[in-house]
């Protein structure tokens, strides 16, 4: 099985043992184990259980012993990630035949949810990563598919999803960045904005107008870092995400092949929304990796931390909060891996269904991250305490993918539309 396979290139890194990193969950749990109520692993398969123990053992020894300085001194850790593409999480829901593990969207999202305990921002450039290979080996031709999906399911090159502009972000379908046909080459002029890897990446997955207005307009071209005409913006200061670049992405009569292109003209944008409905469930899962290890933080540190002559455990307000979070968590899995199962079923409730996770997820799981910080009192403020990394970097998962104000308008259409 492509399962199987994927999993075997463990055996040549050999087994993870669990490290001791900064302050982190990881040498916690294996102190004190995770409470049956919000056991990841329930309900699972073994082999689901298997890739699942890989992934959180990459974060514990890979991930998260580094997830501070990567914040910290704003590093792309390239090599790392190439670590994780050899144990098969390059290209996870891409076809075996080009290098990609052949896994289900609910594997994936498994994956992801381990990986991110480690590190939520550099999951999610991977997440990113994954998506671009997908759109490519689902909507390119057998060239395009055997030209990058390989290097990029082991990370020896990495690309960038360009669908916003500085004058269309969750109207998407008003983006203005040009692809004007002169021969056998489309000629792209504008810019997109918010690049997650833009600059540092080698191939840009780029959704430009080569007809009208509207989305019908719109079409989906592969660029390769070094074409002439491609450049890049200042790398931008955010308040998370920092172990990954952001760039603008800028197009200057940048001729790029016809022979590029992701399906037919006029497809783009409905490629671009097939992508963020895998893409809303993987930041969902980003979202619950870091909610998950928010929630061990906070119950280890009540339980050591002493005020009035006592454990802050034994505040019935502080365990009624716990309580509260670890039900949110648990809620928000189930969401996530049942939107996860209607999209790999193409059920007709998936891409509600995928919008009803990443709303309900990322809201709830920035919460949980919130309210660990709160039960740390100072400590969570400072940066020596991870628990201040997962509430920075999971606040954007709230605005993109499609803003969770977006979420809202996609869900409610459905329902009025039924209705």
């Amino acid at each position: 099985m492509a399962a199987t396979a994927a999993l075997s290139s463990l055996a040549r890194l050999g087994s993870y043992g669990f490290s001791r990193g900064r302050g982190l969950m990881f040498n916690r749990i294996q102190r004190r184990g995770i409470a049956a109520c919000v056991d990841p692993s329930i309900g699972l398969t073994d082999e689901q259980k298997e890739f699942q123990k890989v992934a959180f053992e990459f974060a514990a020894n890979e991930m998260a012993p580094h997830m501070a300085e990567w914040d910290q001194n704003e590093i792309f850790p390239v090599e790392t990630m190439r670590k994780a593409a050899q144990l098969g999480f390059g290209g996870i829901y891409v076809r075996p035949e080009v290098g990609g593990s052949g896994l289900s969207r609910l594997d994936t999202s498994i994956i992801f949810e381990a990986l991110s305990t480690g590190c939520a921002s550099t999951t999610a450039y991977i997440s990113i990563h994954n998506m671009c290979a997908w759109m490519i080996d689902t909507f390119g031709s057998n060239e395009l598919r055997e030209k990058f999906c390989p290097d990029l399911c082991s990370m020896e090159k990495l690309a960038s999803y360009c669908l916003t502009e500085p004058g269309s972000g969750s109207d998407a379908a008003s983006l203005s960045t040009s692809a004007k046909l002169q021969g056998d080459h489309y000629v792209l002029n504008g810019s997109k904005a918010f690049i997650s890897g833009g600059g540092d990446t080698d191939v840009y997955v780029v959704m430009c107008r080569t007809g009208g207005k509207g989305p019908k307009g719109i079409s989906c071209v592969v660029v390769e870092k070094g074409t002439p005409g491609l450049s890049f913006g200042k790398k931008e200061k955010k308040v998370g995400w920092n172990s990954q670049p952001t760039r603008a992405v800028i197009f200057e009569d940048c001729a790029v092949p016809v022979t590029n292109r992701l399906g037919s003209e006029g497809q783009g944008f409905n490629i671009a929304m097939k992508g963020l409905n895998g893409g809303r469930i993987n930041i969902a899962s980003c979202s619950l990796g870091a909610a998950h290890a928010s929630v061990l933080l906070a119950r280890d540190h009540i339980s050591v931390r002493k005020q009035f002559g006592e454990t802050l455990s034994n505040s019935q307000f502080l365990q009624f909060k716990l309580a509260e979070m670890a039900t949110r968590l648990v809620a928000s899995r189930l969401l996530v891996r049942q939107a996860a199962l209607a999209l790999q079923e193409n059920r007709p409730d998936a891409v509600s269904l995928c919008s009803m996770a990443k709303l309900f997820a990322t809201d709830e799981c920035f919460s949980i991250c919130n309210q660990a910080l709160q039960m740390h009192g100072g400590y969570g403020y400072l940066k020596d305490y991870a628990v201040q990394q997962f509430v920075r970097d999971l606040r954007v998962h709230q605005i993109l993918e499609g803003t969770n104000e977006v979420m809202r308008m996609i869900i409610a259409r459905d329902l009025l539309t039924e209705s």
